[in-house]
């Protein structure tokens, strides 16, 4: 009995233990910049949410997340019965726990209106309840008189574009003109919107991919990692997040799959990986290593003929390569999971 006794008492410490552990996110830093790794988008009871603001937050620092945004809804709050309406308490709640954990934490909200215009996030707030008007138009401009970064979620939301498509209507024409949004959801909870790259290439606007998680996040995802915004910073600090933010320093990441601006693709990808020299040939052959650092497993297609056409450079691992002499030099292949545009792929070359 006092051997179980030891025994439980141990198991308690080491479970204690495991759930104080923080996950690394392997995705390099760029030259100049720091990746952070953020979710500015996710819910709790002080909106239509099921848990509490101090839960997202070690869910966030579990995850390996940087930054995190608690963006209730302004206008709808379903337990406005047991729970009353503030719309900056989840924060507050947050803030302590936020700063014991080193994560950064993001005072947001996210107005909620029909379509047009939607729902939109606004993030770097001073005072949540001080920007509600009944005009859509007029509440978003007051959260950028505190100096928000309005974010526009879910465009092609099924629950208001049943196509799934997302549309620009004269609102966000409007609203894009006198810039007044500054990104868009690429990918949210789990849908993506492939042509809104086009449309932030055209107004030079910040792509983004977020949880949008309104439940136990560990209960959605599996052995994948949650969808997050990849963000290019200065320093770590929240200043410097709102400055890359303006500046579209971000790429979405997803499933193992990044989209956003060529340059910042490229410059990851660069970071990730490494080729060698051949280090065996034949007559016919010669054969390379080709070592990936980062988490994401890069889906080479279209090879240089001679190359594989398509294989696969795994994640923090390191993948060998048989190539026909007399191939050229440099080789070069699209990568299936690097998104530059609509049905475009980032073009890489890689000497040997």
């Amino acid at each position: 009995m006092k051997k179980l006794s030891i025994f439980i008492v141990i198991l308690l410490i080491s479970l204690s233990l495991a759930n104080g552990q923080k996950k690394i996110i392997n995705i390099p830093d760029i030259p100049g910049y720091i990746t952070l790794k953020c979710d500015f988008h996710i819910h709790t009871v002080f909106s239509d949410g099921n848990v509490w603001p101090t839960y997202r937050v070690d869910e966030a620092w579990k995850d390996g997340l940087d930054v995190l945004a608690i963006s209730d809804h302004l206008e709808y709050q379903p337990h406005r019965e047991y729970i009353p309406t503030d719309h900056n308490a989840a924060y507050e709640i947050a803030a302590g726990l936020a700063k014991e954990r080193n994560l950064i934490l993001i005072h947001s909200t996210e107005i909620t209106r029909s379509m047009p215009p939607g729902h939109l996030n606004a993030l770097f707030l001073e005072d949540a309840a001080a920007i509600y008007r009944d005009d859509p138009f007029e509440t978003i401009e007051k959260a950028v008189e505190q100096g928000a970064f309005i974010q526009w979620n879910h465009p092609g939301w099924k629950a208001q574009e049943p196509d799934g498509i997302p549309k620009l209507y004269d609102i966000h024409r409007e609203l894009l003109d006198k810039a007044y949004i500054h990104g868009i959801e690429f990918f949210n909870y789990t849908e993506y919107y492939p042509n809104i790259l086009e449309w932030c290439r055209e107004y030079k606007l910040a792509v983004l991919a977020n949880s949008d998680e309104h439940e136990v996040i560990s209960e959605n995802y599996g052995h994948f990692t949650r969808p997050m915004t990849l963000v290019f910073a200065r320093e770590r600090t929240e200043e410097s997040i709102k400055e890359a933010m303006f500046d579209t320093r971000t790429l979405a990441y997803f499933y193992n799959t990044l989209a956003g601006r060529e340059d910042l693709l490229r410059q990851v990808f660069e970071a990730s990986i490494s080729a060698g020299k051949p280090y065996y040939e034949n007559e016919r052959y010669e054969w390379i290593e080709i070592k990936n650092n980062s988490d994401i497993p890069f889906q080479m297609i279209n090879g240089t003929p001679g190359a594989a056409a398509e294989f696969t450079i795994e994640a923090n691992s390191i993948t060998t390569l048989r190539i026909e002499k007399g191939s050229e030099n440099p080789l070069e292949w699209d990568i299936k999971n690097m998104l530059t545009g609509y049905e475009e792929y980032l073009h890489v070359v890689l000497d040997h």
